[in-house]
């Protein structure tokens, strides 16, 4: 990874909670598929307020592409109504080896 980190540029994270229909709709498995595809690390859950939040962590670029599809995509079925994002800061290393559903 550190090659790969190299090329992309710093290493960033990110937390985020999208809001909208995003519950009971595949919603995390999609956030999953879609990190991994990528290539970042990081989490994602369901809250009780209905929102789905989480951690992003990657290359700045990556981690800006998954942003995108956080606010813009989601899962076929869900609707983002708008996505919050907080603690953005670069990292030095990733805290995760992976991206998983957290319950």
């Amino acid at each position: 990874m550190s090659a790969l980190t190299k090329a992309s540029g710093s290493l960033k994270s990110v937390d985020y909670e999208v809001f909208g229909r995003v519950q009971g709709v595949c919603f995390r498995m999609y956030t999953e598929e879609e990190a991994r595809k990528l290539g970042v690390v990081g989490w994602v859950k369901n809250t009780s307020q209905g929102t789905v939040t989480g951690q992003v962590q990657g290359p700045e670029d990556k981690v800006n592409a998954m942003k995108s599809w956080l606010s813009k995509v989601g899962s076929p079925s869900s609707r983002i109504d708008r996505t919050k994002f907080s603690n953005e800061k670069e990292i030095s290393k990733l805290d995760f080896s992976g991206f998983s559903t957290r319950y």
